[in-house]
């Protein structure tokens, strides 16, 4: 197996090889997967490439803040118009959304990701679980590409690290999250800017939501897991989306006694989506791949079809337990 620096300089030397380049990242995607991409396309476009920024979903309102993301595509035009792509933060291909098959067509498919659960289907994959988000790897591929990292690619690899650290509180956050962000203060970021945009930015509407979410809490095994759900008719009662709904799920987490908080979501077209957060060494990767999921120790979701709220719950909680014992 290569070590991290082969693998780096491999993907150096095909990104300064080729021209005309795809950068996408995984569906539904959140600040460290957008900050990632928008810096690399900065990054890559500073060193003369012809850059496309494919995203499924686009940039939701939460996100809106960063900059160039109205650079995003939705609609992916041929495979073969490209000379090489490159996904971000996207730990399985079925993350890649619809236009899966299509995307793989181009060749060669670089894959960066930090996911501890990392499904290899890239023809270059550079996968490191230590790394505090994917943020941090592009900063030192902007390094080792010798590219010159603008104000905006650094200010959104600095948004990347906080949105994926929680502001460098979560478990992955290490000595060299902060010397990374450091360096990207020094290059101009503000910290309490970027922070306000990401963590300040509740509606009349958003802010109903979390009201009407927080009233469903549920506490179980001796109030050690904490639950909270979200209905599709609570998403029409306030006028919100769910998008609206991102980073709920550390309030159930912040209860001193819980040790695993749980979301239950009821989304669009019949689906259910689940996100699980623990504490200390309570493995929710392992749960949500019981259910065809997965992610970090720590942080891990899955979805379903078919099926309700209740019956997820009921499915659900067991197994919550038993890692509990």
């Amino acid at each position: 197996m290569k070590q991290p620096t082969e693998i780096i300089e491999q993907i150096c030397a095909v990104l300064h090889d080729k021209s005309n380049i795809l950068v996408a990242t995984h569906i539904f995607p959140d600040g460290d997967a957008l900050g990632s991409q928008l810096a690399l396309g900065d990054i890559l476009e500073s060193i003369g490439k012809r850059i496309f920024y494919y995203s499924e979903d686009g940039c939701s309102h939460l996100h809106d803040f960063f900059p160039h993301c109205r650079k995003l595509e939705v609609l992916l035009p041929d495979p073969a118009s490209f000379d090489a792509a490159i996904a971000l933060d996207c730990g399985d291909r079925l993350r890649l959304g619809q236009e899966m098959e299509q995307l793989l067509r181009i060749k060669p498919f670089i894959v960066i990701d930090h996911h501890a659960e990392h499904k290899f289907f890239g023809d270059i994959n550079w996968v490191d679980a230590k790394r505090s988000s994917t943020g941090e790897m592009v900063y030192e591929l902007a390094l080792a590409l010798g590219a010159r990292i603008s104000y905006d690619a650094a200010f959104a690899l600095y948004a990347a690290i906080v949105s994926d650290t929680g502001s460098f509180k979560y478990a992955g956050t290490t000595a060299n999250t902060f010397r990374v962000a450091g360096e990207l203060v020094a290059l101009g970021v503000k910290p309490a800017e970027v922070s306000g945009k990401i963590f300040d930015n509740y509606t009349t509407n958003r802010l109903r939501l979390l009201q009407a979410v927080l009233a469903t809490l549920e506490l179980h095994a001796d109030n050690r897991i904490g639950l909270i759900t979200v209905t599709r008719s609570i998403f029409a009662e306030t006028g919100t989306t769910k998008e609206d709904t991102e980073d709920f799920i550390n309030y159930p987490r912040a209860l001193k006694s819980v040790q695993v908080a749980i979301f239950i979501k009821e989304v669009q077209d019949d689906w259910i989506s689940v996100s699980l957060r623990s504490k200390e060494n309570r493995d929710v990767a392992a749960i949500a791949r019981m259910f065809g999921g997965g992610g970090h120790r720590n942080a891990a979701g899955f979805r379903l079809r078919g099926t309700t709220v209740a019956e997820v719950r009921r499915k659900l909680l067991p197994q919550i337990e038993q890692i509990l014992t």
